[in-house]
């Protein structure tokens, strides 16, 4: 054979000469050249060798009758490669009238956003999250995909999502964050967010209350500060939120832990009146002289244990499979243990009086039983442990060494019925 792949220019003959080469490392340099003619790339692209059908498959040069092929491809790699050349030209892919070979593509790209690999159908949910010309039926079928690495993505951002679109997944009842997606869109609007009130997803709402660019109804907020005494998650972006409703400082002065009212004290839109109807309260909460605004904020304590959770709430959550561990993790990260408590109350089915000795008593294996109990991880214990039983380090009670439990399941239950029994005796 004389024709050689690499040269500056390369005959038809020579180039289907070339796509039976034995010699695999040819034919993948031949699949990469632009200049090869579509129907030996649409040979190629049922090569043996799969990184030759690899290369086909981003070759922007391949017919779109490879695409439709490619696309259901046996190999992951090759199904990854189309769907990222594909994405790339889909918003060519949107007007009403296809031509034969735009319509071949488009019939590949809803192949590959049904994929079974997560990782392709990420690819084209990345790629098409920003395009307001993606098309609209590609989007719907990300958008309500159960994976929230694919779906999340394009619910978040994707101008062709419609307002109706949004309404109709978030009351379908989506998959964990989801909802949270939603939330955090910018410029979301306020039917939207009535509707992720509705949903009563304690996470999501807080999302959106955090977005600044969220359009939530003066009563919806009003509503949520009504709510908001007992879920903390909720606090801090409350009071970071760019306006609010008229008498809404007063009545989350009188819940919100001091460093927050710091914040509240400090917004510019609060006027003399507001500010110090403020003061007063804080003078009520916490003695007549008030707040020291001088002093760093206190690190959290065991406020929760003085609180009542929020129980109904989260055990909606629980019987919608809303209260994950990621939603768990977050509230940990924020230092809503008022949420974590109540978290660990409902998924371990465990009184709140038995719940609080535990804490109370900064008992180490009883916290460690009680997470265990709510099908927390044990390194999600141990940052239990820390936070919320305040436990020196000394104290603590590590994971095993890979992530298990270092008590058996028996020992575990017998310190909760250990607690059981204390509280039963009218101790707690």
């Amino acid at each position: 054979m004389n024709a050689d792949v690499n040269s500056d220019t390369i005959s038809y003959e020579d180039s289907k000469e070339l796509a039976r080469h034995a010699d695999p490392a040819v034919r993948a340099t031949l699949a990469r050249r632009l200049d090869v003619r579509p129907e030996v790339l649409y040979f190629l692209a049922q090569d043996d060798d799969k990184e030759v059908r690899r290369i086909v498959a981003e070759n922007n040069s391949a017919p779109s009758q490879s695409d439709v092929l490619l696309a259901k491809d046996n190999s992951d790699a090759v199904r990854s490669g189309l769907a990222g050349k594909i994405a790339r030209v889909a918003p060519e892919l949107s007007g009403a009238e296809l031509d034969r070979a735009q319509k071949s593509t488009y019939d590949a790209l809803e192949i590959l956003a049904k994929d079974q690999l997560k990782v392709v159908r990420q690819v084209l949910s990345d790629t098409l999250k920003d395009l307001a010309d993606a098309p609209a039926d590609i989007i719907r079928i990300l958008a309500q995909d159960v994976e929230i690495d694919v779906s999340g993505p394009v619910l978040e951002n994707s101008p062709v999502l419609t307002e109706a679109d949004l309404v109709e997944f978030i009351n379908a009842g989506p998959i964990n964050g989801a909802v949270s997606a939603i939330a955090k869109r910018d410029g979301l609007e306020a039917v939207v967010a009535d509707a992720i009130v509705g949903t009563n997803d304690l996470s999501a709402i807080a999302d959106m209350l955090g977005n600044d660019s969220a359009q939530i109804r003066e009563q919806t907020l009003n509503d949520l500060i009504d709510r908001a005494p007992g879920i903390e998650l909720w606090h801090k972006p409350l009071v970071a939120r760019p306006a609010l409703p008229e008498g809404a400082a007063e009545r989350m002065a009188k819940f919100l832990a001091g460093n927050l009212i710091q914040e509240l004290r400090k917004r510019s839109d609060l006027d003399a009146e507001a500010l110090a109807k403020v003061t007063s309260i804080v003078g009520q909460r916490f003695g007549a002289d008030g707040l020291d605004l001088t002093r760093e904020p206190a690190k959290p304590g065991q406020d929760f244990l003085a609180i009542d959770p929020p129980m109904d709430a989260l055990i909606n959550m629980r019987n919608a499979n809303k209260l994950s561990l990621d939603v768990i993790h977050k509230a940990m990260m924020v230092s809503d243990h008022t949420f974590v408590f109540a978290a660990l109350l409902v998924l371990a089915d465990i009184d709140i009086v038995v719940g609080r000795r535990i804490f109370q008593e900064k008992n180490a294996r009883g916290v460690l039983a009680l997470c265990w109990k709510a099908g927390f991880p044990a390194n999600q214990a141990v940052q239990v442990q820390q936070r919320m039983a305040r436990l020196a380090p000394e104290e603590l009670i590590a994971a095993g060494e890979n992530g298990e439990y270092p008590m058996d399941d028996s020992e575990l239950e017998w310190q909760l019925q250990f607690f059981r029994d204390l509280a039963r005796g009218g101790v707690g």
